[in-house]
This record gives C-alpha cells, sequence and structure tokens, in this order.
C-alpha cells in the first residue's frame, strides 16, 4: 500500500495506522466466514450469498445498535476485547425476535486516534459475537476522528442482516390468555442502563477494582460481562416448538420491552418471586436507593429474552432451551388486560 499523506498526518490521521489495524484484524474475522461470504474486507461492499435452502418466500431482517456508554467502563478498564460482543449481540438479538436467523455483520469504529492493536482488540471481540451467532463478519469502517473524539476513546456500533421465510415470521397476534412466558437468563447488565449504573457508582479506576463476594468477581468485571447471545438456542427453540413471540430485553426493562411482543387485549403477568435477580441487580439497587419499579423499567434484571409458547408447549420450550445451554424457567402468563406489564 503506497497511500500516504504527511499533511493529513499533521492533522491527526494517520491511514497507515488504519492499513496496519486491518492487517492485524484479518485472523480474527477469517473465523467468522461463513459459506455465504464471497468477499474479504477492504472493498467498498460485503458481499454476502443467501442460501435460501428451505425457504420458500425469503423475508430480510436487519437490526443494528451500540454499546452505549458500558464503553466507558471499557476505557477504565482497559480492556477492549469483549465491548465488540456486546455490539453484535445488541443486533443479533433483536433480530432473532422475529423468528429470522442472522447471516452477516458489519461494524463501525470511529475513534480520536488510531491504535491499530486496540483496533484489533475491539475486532476480536466482533468476530467472538459473530462466531457465536454463526453470522459472518463480511465489512466495516474505521473512522479517525481527531478533535471529535478524545485520542484514546471510541465509539462502536454494528448492523446485521437475517433472513425468515414469510411464512414462519413470528405472530404475536396469535397469543392468547394462558399462554405461558419463559424466561432465558441474562449473563448481567448487558448493554443497557449503563448511564444509570455510572450515576449508582462513582465510576474510576479504584472502584472497578473493588472485589464484591455476593458477585464473586470485581464491579468492573461484573460490569464489563459481555451480553449473551440467544440465537443458537433460539434456532433449536423454533424448530421443535411452536414460538408465538419473543421479547429481548434490553433498555427500559420489561416495562418497554414487552408489550411490543404483545396485542394490545393482552398484558404480561409475572410472578415477581420467580424472577431470578442476579447479584448485580441487587447491588446497584441498594446502592443507589432506587426503587423495584424504576428498576424492573431500567435493567433486564437478570432475564435477557422472554418467550411466548401455547401452555401444552412450556415444559418442552424449557427442556429445549436447557439443552441448548441456556436457563430457562417458567416466569408467568399473559392475562386479559391493557396495562402491558404486571409484576405481582
Amino acid at each position: 500500500m503506497k497511500s500516504y499523506s504527511e499533511s493529513y498526518k499533521k492533522a491527526g490521521v494517520d491511514v497507515t495506522a488504519g492499513y496496519k489495524a486491518v492487517e492485524l484484524m484479518k485472523s480474527h474475522i477469517a473465523k467468522t466466514m461463513t459459506a455465504g461470504a464471497l468477499s474479504g474486507i477492504g472493498g467498498f461492499g460485503g458481499l454476502f450469498e443467501l442460501d435460501m435452502t428451505g425457504i420458500n418466500k425469503p423475508v430480510l431482517v436487519s437490526g443494528t445498535d451500540g454499546v452505549g456508554t458500558k464503553l466507558k467502563i471499557a476505557f477504565l478498564m482497559d480492556k477492549h476485547n469483549t465491548v465488540g460482543i456486546d455490539c453484535v449481540a445488541m443486533c443479533v438479538n433483536d433480530i432473532i425476535c422475529c423468528g429470522a436467523k442472522p447471516q452477516f455483520f458489519l461494524d463501525y469504529i470511529a475513534v480520536g486516534k488510531n491504535y491499530p492493536e486496540k483496533i484489533a482488540e475491539i475486532v476480536s471481540g466482533v468476530a467472538e459475537g459473530c462466531v457465536q451467532s454463526g453470522c459472518a463478519l463480511i465489512g466495516g469502517e474505521t473512522a479517525e476522528m481527531p478533535g471529535f473524539y478524545p485520542v484514546d476513546e471510541y465509539d462502536l456500533a454494528g448492523f446485521s442482516v437475517g433472513v425468515v421465510d414469510k411464512d414462519k415470521i413470528l405472530q404475536p397476534d396469535t397469543q392468547k390468555a394462558g399462554d405461558v412466558l419463559i424466561a432465558i437468563k441474562s449473563s448481567g447488565v448487558h448493554s443497557n442502563g449503563f448511564s444509570l449504573v455510572r450515576n449508582v457508582f462513582t465510576v474510576n479506576e479504584q472502584n472497578l477494582a473493588r472485589h464484591f463476594s455476593d458477585l464473586g468477581t470485581t464491579l468492573g468485571e461484573a460490569l464489563l460481562t459481555p451480553t449473551k447471545i440467544y440465537v443458537k438456542a433460539i434456532m433449536s427453540l423454533l424448530d421443535e416448538v411452536n414460538v408465538k413471540s419473543i421479547s429481548h430485553i434490553t433498555g427500559g426493562g420489561f416495562y418497554e420491552n414487552i408489550p411490543r411482543s404483545l396485542p394490545a387485549n393482552l398484558s404480561a403477568k409475572i410472578e415477581r418471586n420467580a424472577v431470578q435477580v442476579l447479584p448485580i441487580f441487587d447491588l446497584i439497587a441498594r446502592t443507589g436507593n432506587i426503587p423495584e419499579r424504576d428498576m424492573f423499567n431500567t435493567f433486564n434484571m437478570g432475564v435477557g429474552m422472554i418467550v411466548s409458547v401455547d401452555k401444552a408447549n412450556a415444559d418442552k420450550a424449557v427442556a429445549v432451551l436447557n439443552a441448548a445451554g441456556e436457563e430457562a424457567y417458567i416466569l408467568g402468563e399473559l392475562v386479559e388486560s391493557d396495562e402491558g406489564v404486571i409484576i405481582c
């Protein structure tokens, strides 16, 4: 590569650092290649050939998201190889709520200064997220933006596309009172609510290094735990059980996300004692003196996904999810109501 500009470098953008970053990330990207990936990185567009086997009416489903202010924790801990998993998770976990299987992913990294080793570390996490979700990382963009971001900070976002047969798109309108809600355990805070988290704790290197016995780890490690990716477990479930709807519990918690997958005449009645709240949420609530209603309206509280099935299929659905490596349990049921979510 002969491209080089001394003037651009003096302005704060070193194009050669970008080339080095690409070379360092290639081995990570190679791990994500699937049969449909037709192009390597470096072109103007990522090419992907869809396998239409068994799909009569293909429908593309897209999702995009970022990591949010959880990145502030990564900056303070100087740990950058897990936030990419969060980025992928926030996109693909949304896509599967329609019943679609993610096919490919692209990332966008904006930095104050391009440190090639750091970029490669970030991309290693993106690649790991793609491996976990079975999708190919077929492209992306790294933008060096001096004066816009501090030299030691960055932002990370992504975009994914999945495919589903039109006849197999989940139909929330088929739900009825008495259908069972199944919780799938989260890995922690995931990637939502970190503005409140950072408000509750005095987030600095010293406090992040503090060990909590009820967490079994340091505060920083607990907060930086990557978002769980549910793609493979959900795909297994869809193959074996008639799933009516799926909710991805992200920002807005139970009260915002569950109604998105319900018809207007039904509400989710959740047994409060059934919710397996993770210790990190008890710590957040206790430290910040946060009312329980606000906790359930901000965080996932230990529940990353909620699946709705007919009562007759509930036990089988739990068994399939557990066999796929997830921790699933019955959370509640649907009732005739317009409240949206009832926690009792």
